[in-house]
């Protein structure tokens, strides 16, 4: 019997890459071999992973020629990246060239690249509602990602386009956790009004590209945008309360008040609720809740990641 075909995971220390490392490694079927890419392997992520099976490759996504020989021999190859790591869009554009070119020259045969909507295609040019930011981009962390599917579209990779939405453990690992108001009551801020907010489970994202490499060909050249339910403020902050087992009380921030809040990214992350909000039917729709749990069928509802972990949710 030959051997499972195997998959090169970009980010297999990170959250989406990690949760699809071991969706491989846990899947019952079998189905592919999981080579775990990263910068550091002997990193205590990384030997984990190795320790649980997969095999361990170094390689840096600003180095073409390390991700040719990350990829070489692999079937599929998960592709992502982490603007948050340096802010910068052109440098997240170049690295998407260099998977784009790596899966192009090594022959994959599936590449799955973790995307985002390009909004400046929503947004009109003219639109004073929220400022331009970087000299052209509207949503860095989203306007680069859109922009570099054409990296994979024109050099014939046979690509599936995965649409993620906001991730739930941003609640434990980016400062979006409740806040105490004046009088001591935990408050949860989000400029969305009362328009929904899909969002998803960090390990979900990884199980749904298990599926998608699962139905190979089926999936080739699609948008597949994925989410664990689309909920508005008002209802993650009630769930909140549920799970945490205090008050928690939904607040409507303005955009230009979250864009205000000071820290690294926050205009990139105002304006992105902004649109999330503004174009909301359109954001929604890419999102198919009934397609993520007919690839993924534990897929995770909102009250059920909470129960495992509000422990980790510090209201601060």
């Amino acid at each position: 019997m030959s051997e499972a075909p195997i998959i090169a995971v970009v980010g297999a220390t990170g959250a989406q890459g990690g949760g699809l490392a071991r969706a491989i490694l846990g899947d019952s079927q079998e189905a592919f071999r999981v080579r775990a890419i990263t910068r550091n392997a002997r990193s205590e992520k990384a030997g984990a992973l190795a320790t649980a099976g997969a095999q361990v490759v170094e390689a840096d996504l600003d180095d073409l020629e390390s991700l040719k020989r990350a990829f070489e021999g692999a079937y599929g190859a998960f592709c992502v990246t982490n603007f948050w790591e340096h802010f910068s869009p052109e440098r997240e554009l170049a690295q998407a060239r260099n998977m784009a070119e790596a899966a192009r020259v090594t022959g994959v045969r599936h590449a799955v690249w973790s995307t985002l909507e390009d909004t400046r295609k929503w947004v009109p040019a003219d639109d004073v509602s929220m400022p331009i930011l970087m000299g052209k981009y509207r949503v860095p962390h989203f306007d680069a990602k859109g922009e570099a599917d054409s990296e994979f579209q024109s050099r014939g990779v046979p690509t599936t386009y995965l649409l993620t939405s906001f991730y739930w453990d941003n609640l434990i690992h980016f400062g979006m956790a409740p806040r105490r108001g004046p009088d001591g009551v935990a408050v949860f801020g989000l400029p969305m009004g009362e328009k929904p907010l899909p969002g998803i489970a960090s390990e979900d994202i990884g199980k749904c590209a298990l599926g998608i490499l699962k139905r190979g060909e089926e999936y080739v050249g699609r948008r597949v945008g994925i989410a664990g339910e689309h909920l508005t403020g008002e209802q993650m902050a009630s769930a909140l309360t549920e799970a945490l087992g205090e008050e928690v009380r939904y607040m409507d921030l303005e955009p230009d008040a979250y864009r205000g809040l000071g820290f690294p990214g926050a205009e990139d992350l105002g304006n992105m609720f902004q649109v999330k909000r503004d174009y909301n039917e359109l954001f929604c729709g890419a999102r198919s809740v009934e397609e993520s749990r007919m690839l993924n069928p534990e897929l995770q509802s909102f009250a059920q990641w909470l129960s495992r972990n509000r422990d980790r949710i510090a209201i601060g």
